[in-house]
């Protein structure tokens, strides 16, 4: 039996627009990866209720976890909330709990609960907060969906609050071999161990440093012994490769 698997929506048309690079997923992939959880997939959509309803809904059916990322602020485009409470088909008001936590954390700060913050306690009916010790403003947890913040300090310490919540397999290894011979020069050779080891995966990366063209090939399992003998065979067919 295989590893659970997670699917992310990634939200926003600034992500879209190349205005905001995003540094989400790069982080939630290697969270997930050492909770023995595999990314299958992920979705990058504009701030348009139905193209979110659309990935969520396939994401949750295909998925074990889903992990949402962004809309979930104070402005017009912030709709995560009322997307995911469209997908499951539940209501979403703000709520007294997180009303709460917002309105002891802007005392704290001698800023004023407006309607606008207020718009960060809308929670749709049925759903689990998510803490948020950077500031203040929940997340929440519906069925498999777990919609977090965009800000990417906000979105590690939502991720923290949830993975040891959920049950994970066994953590993805990974080893790298650099050869420094063209990916042409590599692949027949490489074919020929990727058929023999059938558990594991291999990726083939071209590579140019200098006047060197190079492949790095990464070999990733959860059998340890198994990933070592394939690199073992690998490095025997290719002289002078090493170990990154």
């Amino acid at each position: 039996m295989g590893n659970p698997t997670a699917g992310m929506v990634v939200i926003g048309d600034e992500i879209l627009s190349g205005r905001t690079r995003d540094a989400n997923m790069h982080h939630l992939a290697g969270r997930l990866t050492a909770a023995g959880i595999d990314l299958a997939e992920v979705r990058v959509v504009p701030d348009v209720q139905a193209r979110i309803v659309t990935a969520l809904n396939a994401l949750r059916e295909s998925c074990d976890h889903v992990f949402t990322s962004g809309g979930i602020g104070p402005t017009h485009d912030d709709i995560t909330a009322d997307a995911v409470a469209a997908a499951f088909g539940v209501g979403v008001d703000v709520r007294a709990d997180a009303r709460a936590i917002l309105a002891e954390h802007y005392a704290k700060t001698g800023r004023d609960l407006n309607a606008a913050r207020l718009r960060m306690a809308r929670i749709p009916d049925g759903a689990a907060l998510i803490e948020n010790p950077v500031s203040a403003a929940p997340g929440f947890s519906l069925g498999n969906v777990h919609v977090m913040a965009g800000v990417p300090s906000v979105f590690e310490a939502m991720v923290a609050s949830v993975l040891p919540t959920l049950t994970g397999g066994a953590p993805l290894i990974s080893r790298t071999l650099r050869v420094d011979e063209p990916e042409g020069e590599v692949a027949a050779v490489l074919n020929g161990v990727v058929g023999d080891h059938a558990d594991l995966s291999f990726g083939s990366y071209p590579f140019i440093a200098g006047q060197v063209y190079g492949t790095r090939i990464v070999i990733r399992g959860t059998d340890e012994e198994r990933i070592g003998a394939a690199l073992a065979v690998l490095a025997a067919k290719f002289p002078g490769a090493v170990e990154e």
